[in-house]
């Protein structure tokens, strides 16, 4: 299957731009976190790039935990519910706490993680962090704290984030000019 050709995507972001804007936010965050220990929780599976590269940039010593959640029902859409598929953490009493997710869309699933961790730990400090903010489908009221790139209402594909399961490995981010 050729996936780029099958489908219809055009380049939204590319690899220099995320890069940039990822090397950005983390010159901030290494002003806001200093020396402190930082716990970064990746949500699988989208997030893993942007995360990893992310880190790269980070100068405070930062453990990494990895989570999985699921919210997306159908190829182009949320669910709208989130399923935790595997959220053991560590003891995150009294830690600066960043989540990493590829994109906040609906607001769904970071609510669902804010509020797990929340109601389990007692952090020293709790962030939300998106590569992308697509603010304009929000269902519920929350905000990331920190996000790389707003982006309008379109289906997007690569860096992480996929399409049935494919383009993950895409270094750009794409958009599916189809879609209806």
């Amino acid at each position: 299957m050729d996936f780029l050709k099958e489908n219809s995507l055009e380049v939204y972001l590319s690899e220099d731009e995320i890069q940039a804007g990822i090397k950005v936010l983390a010159e901030k965050l290494n002003k806001i976190y200093g020396e402190e220990e930082l716990y970064v929780v990746c949500v699988l599976k989208g997030a893993v790039m942007f995360a990893t590269d992310l880190v790269k940039y980070l100068k405070m010593p930062v453990k990494m935990e990895f989570i999985r959640l699921s919210s997306y029902g159908s190829s182009y859409s949320t669910s709208g519910n989130v399923n935790a598929v595997d959220i053991s953490l560590p003891n995150l009493n009294e830690k600066n706490v960043l989540i990493v997710e590829d994109i906040i869309d609906t607001g769904l699933t970071a609510k669902f993680l804010i509020d797990f961790i929340k109601n389990n730990f007692q952090t020293k400090t709790l962030k939300f962090c998106s590569l992308l903010d697509k603010m304009c489908k929000r269902k519920v009221d929350i905000d990331a704290d920190y996000y790389c790139f707003e982006v309008d209402d379109k289906f997007l594909v690569g860096y992480g984030l996929d399409l049935d399961g494919y383009g993950r490995n895409i270094p750009n981010i794409l958009y599916k000019t189809d879609v209806k």
